[in-house]
Parts: structure tokens; sequence; C-alpha cells
């Protein structure tokens, strides 16, 4: 078990033995009195097993397999070293046949630091207007014929 279940169990264990009341537990772990009292149930019961999670060791279903992060950063490397990680994910999809996403892509290739190659345009020069010899001279002039 964790660190943070143990805690848990044991202050747990202390309201089953009366030592604790449910308000003082609620103020430590949840704010929530109506799960302390679900967790007490459930110790009670199942003993310390119920605090643990029980899909702790699955892997969510939406997880990207290493085999392909690796193909990826691999096709990133060699025949797409040039492309930006949008382009990269349409190229992935269209001829490699891999459906990935483009925060995906962002994601991985940045986790091995392999940044996005992005073209800069070069600043245009900037035309400044030349000062008027006199304050006042540069008006605003209102177009309104209604005054």
């Amino acid at each position: 078990m964790a660190k943070k279940e143990l805690v848990i169990v044991y202050i747990i264990k202390s309201i089953i033995e009366s030592m604790v009341t449910t308000k003082n537990a609620a103020e430590v772990l949840i704010p929530n009195k109506r799960q302390i009292k679900h967790l007490k149930k459930g110790v009670k019961k199942d003993g310390e097993v119920f605090i643990v999670r029980k899909n702790r060791s699955c892997k969510p279903k939406y997880t990207i397999l290493n085999k392909i992060k690796n193909k990826i950063v691999f096709l990133a490397l060699s025949k797409y070293k040039s492309t930006n990680y949008t382009h990269l994910s349409e190229l992935l999809r269209e001829f490699k046949g891999i459906a990935i996403s483009q925060s995906s892509v962002s994601r991985i290739l940045k986790d091995k630091n392999i940044k996005s190659p992005r073209k800069h345009k070069s600043p245009k020069p900037h035309r400044t207007r030349e000062r008027k010899s006199q304050e006042g001279l540069l008006l605003q002039m209102d177009a309104f014929p209604y005054e």
C-alpha cells in the first residue's frame, strides 16, 4: 500500500475504535462525511484491502503502445525530419496507417526532446512617420456630416 493509503487506513481504524470522530477525520482526509462513512463501512466489511484501488495495475485503454511510440520517434528523426507535429500526424495517418492526434505526436516527441521545426518569417521593416515640426499639426478629422 502507498503511504497515503496507509494514513487513510489508520484514520478509518481509529474512527472504528472511537478514538477519532468522523468530523475530525473529515478535516484531515476528505471534507465529506458521507465518503468517510462509506470507507468505514468498507473497511469493516472487507478489511484494509477496501482502501486500495481495484484497477491500480490496469493501463488505460487509450494508452499508446511503446512500439508505436518508438516507430513515431524513428520516423520523425529519419523520413519525416523536416515536418512539424501537425503535418507529421497527417502523414502518419495517410501513409503509415497510424491514426494519432497532433497533441499525442507532440507529447511523444517532446518527451524525447525532439522539437518541431518551425520556419520563422523575418520581421518586415517598419516605417516610422516623420515628426511634425509643431504640436497640433497632426490633427484627426471627423467625417461625420451631422453636427
